[in-house]
């Protein structure tokens, strides 16, 4: 199933309303899609490098508008929507591991890693935002940043090095983007305990 979902996202790429399917992935990957964005991202901005800004401010802003619907979604309908989401997903026990111990320095550490790695799953920290109730603004502008930041290196790679740059991103990008969130993680917990 899985397998199938990642093709058909990236068969959108060649779609005259490739941008149009950009945004509605974006948006719901953010709050119930499993599929990241990159997926389609990734083809539109290597066949069009002129456009990569262009597509990583459309990705940006609908991932931000998919995410204030995940926070609005932990916040006021968890019972009722996210948990059969989490559960159809497999995800409920380990969400509620991570609410038991998240405040919003946690929240900030998993955007970026999610913004990096997609570690967590985006969907899982914006839900898990408004369940434990951060800040909307807040929230609104770290999204900005954690989302904004990903898709903005991308095209920034993609336009200065093009079709080579593709395999690293797919295979390596996210195990260097994941070290480097657990060195943030273990800097966190270290200054947390330490001081």
């Amino acid at each position: 199933m899985l397998r199938g979902l990642y093709d058909w996202t990236l068969s959108l790429a060649a779609r005259k309303s490739a941008e149009w399917w950009l945004a509605f992935i974006a948006f719901v990957e953010s709050s119930v899609f499993l599929v990241p964005a990159d997926v389609l991202y990734l083809p539109m901005a290597l066949s069009r490098p002129d456009r990569a800004y262009r597509y990583a401010l459309i990705a940006t802003v609908a991932s931000v508008l998919g995410g204030i619907a995940g926070w609005f979604i932990g916040h006021y309908a968890y019972d009722a929507v996210a948990r059969p989401i989490l559960e159809f997903y497999g995800k409920y026990d380990e969400f509620e591991a991570l609410r038991a111990g998240a405040g919003v320095g946690i929240i900030v550490l998993m955007l970026i890693t999610s913004g990096a790695a997609h570690l967590p799953p985006i969907k899982v920290v914006t839900i898990l935002s408004g369940v434990i109730g951060v800040n909307l603004l807040l929230f609104v502008v770290l999204a900005i940043v954690a989302r904004g930041g990903r898709f903005l290196l991308l095209a920034w790679l993609l336009r200065h090095y093009g079709e080579p740059i593709r395999e690293f991103i797919e295979k390596r990008l996210g195990l260097i983007a994941g070290a480097g969130a657990a060195a943030l993680i273990l800097l966190y917990i270290l200054v947390k305990y330490a001081f």
